[in-house]
């Protein structure tokens, strides 16, 4: 299933210090239901902020997420180009080498 991917380093994280995990997995559930949006728009806004902040894992993982949540991979493509004229062409083509690796690896 899509998603399933748990980078090393993260996973560490999370071993050593779980209270901290704990938390950060609270937070990211208020979050989630602080407002209407529905899950797949949640991970299109997500994968844009993280094409903005050109966060590599973030990219990658809100690809995956986002495509577990029901995204298109076209939609996933129009989030990367509309970061072309905000971000810049090459964080753009940046994030198109991160979100094309994951879908190039979806079955």
């Amino acid at each position: 299933m899509t998603g399933d991917y748990l980078p090393d380093v993260y996973l560490r994280l999370r071993s050593r210090l779980p209270a901290v995990a704990d938390a950060l997995d609270a937070l990211g559930e208020a979050t989630e239901q602080a407002g209407p949006l529905d899950e797949r728009t949640q991970r299109l806004v997500k994968l844009g902020i993280a094409v903005g902040a050109m966060a590599e894992g973030a990219v990658r993982s809100n690809t995956r997420r986002a495509l577990a949540a029901g995204a298109t991979p076209e939609e996933i493509l129009h989030v990367v180009a509309l970061a072309i004229t905000t971000r810049g062409f090459p964080a753009a083509v940046a994030a198109f080498s991160w979100t094309d690796e994951v879908l190039s690896s979806e079955p």
